[in-house]
């Protein structure tokens, strides 16, 4: 079942992204602060519509509500398409290779609750992260973001004009960009020379 209004789609997206990204629901003020809406009590006009439609539950916790996203499973046999934007270094940065138009057929279940208009795919050059059991010629699938957690594996894009795909580490005003695999060193550079361009969520292998 959809939302009714635009208006409660983009509630319920703003929650399902939030609740990804921090691990917890985000408040009534919070969504209300985002939407810059002034009043909580729209925002909890919002989510009874979309309990009733099936889409939150809520669940008190400590005294206080807590919010439930249903997400429905995506058909183990669904397929999707992602465009496929050239190729990521698995090893020392290599150039950002601008987008092309090729695209990958994608099983629907790999992308978990993340969107396949907001995913892409690059083909892995190098072994630096073989140890993930990503290697040399396997598509990654990259969900389109700038923000990343401590120790996500990220597309980072180095000084501008040059990509690699790490795992990401924060130390003050660094950035570390480590390997899975022992025969690579890490690449610890100031923090502001790093773009995040994506979040790794999945690997294609193609079939010899």
């Amino acid at each position: 079942m959809q939302p009714r209004t635009q208006r409660q789609k983009e509630i319920l997206d703003y929650i399902t992204r939030f609740i990804e990204r921090h691990g917890y629901e985000p408040s009534y003020a919070q969504i209300a602060r985002h939407f810059g809406i002034s009043s909580k009590a729209t925002i909890a006009k919002h989510i009874e519509a979309l309990e009733r439609r099936g889409l939150i539950s809520r669940r008190r916790t400590n005294g206080a509500f807590a919010l439930d996203v249903q997400v429905e499973e995506p058909d183990s046999d669904a397929l999707c398409e992602v465009p496929l934007l050239g190729r990521i270094a698995a090893g020392a940065p290599i150039e950002a290779l601008g987008e092309g138009s090729d695209k990958v057929s994608v099983p629907r279940f790999l992308l978990g609750r993340t969107r396949p208009e907001q995913v892409y795919a690059l083909r892995v050059h190098g072994d630096s992260m073989i140890d993930e059991h990503i290697c040399d010629g396997d598509i990654a699938l990259i969900e389109n973001r700038t923000e990343a957690r401590d120790g996500e594996i990220v597309v980072a894009l180095v000084g501008g004009s040059h990509a690699t795909l790490k795992r990401l580490h924060r130390f003050g005003r660094e950035v570390e960009l480590r390997p899975a695999n022992s025969q690579h060193a890490p690449l610890r550079v100031p923090a502001g020379q790093v773009e995040v361009q994506g979040i790794f969520r999945g690997l294609l292998r193609p079939a010899i």
